[in-house]
């Protein structure tokens, strides 16, 4: 797997993380209604509900909320170092070698600002044609 995809996921799937409705507990009467259903045949389970793919992702506001459950995230906005590390990916001027060549990206030399700056356009790019709505204060 790439380091975008590792990217993707890490933002696409903190969405799915939100926290699920509690599960009622079982009454006494409810438990005891239930146990005779036991020697009936198993009905297979409900399989589990995930959020459509189809479904956009904010990527603004799953960053900004990450960012803030981290006490703030650096400049993740601009900077692909702090983004990566912000998802707690690495952020090594090698990993993000890996990235540039993933994404075809050939501005400006390895760990130059030229190419840290292409390496999170083309990263926010990439998220929104995936399904992310991503906000313009991202893209630049």
């Amino acid at each position: 797997m790439g380091l975008f995809a590792s990217i993707k996921d890490k933002i696409f799937g903190h969405k799915a993380q939100a926290p699920a409705a509690p599960r009622p507990t079982p009454t006494p009467a409810a438990q005891a209604a239930a146990a005779p259903a036991a020697s009936a045949p198993a009905q297979p389970a409900a399989p589990q509900q995930s959020a459509p793919a189809s479904q956009p992702v904010d990527v603004g506001a799953v960053l900004s909320e990450m960012a803030s459950m981290k006490g703030g995230g650096g400049n993740y906005q601009s900077s692909i170092v702090d983004l990566l590390k912000l998802l707690d990916l690495d952020s090594s001027l090698q990993a993000r070698r890996e990235l540039a060549d993933e994404l075809g990206v050939h501005a400006g030399d390895h760990g130059s600002a030229e190419q840290n700056i292409a390496l999170h356009r083309a990263v926010m790019a990439k998220l929104a044609e995936n399904g992310g709505v991503v906000p313009n204060e991202l893209r630049n």
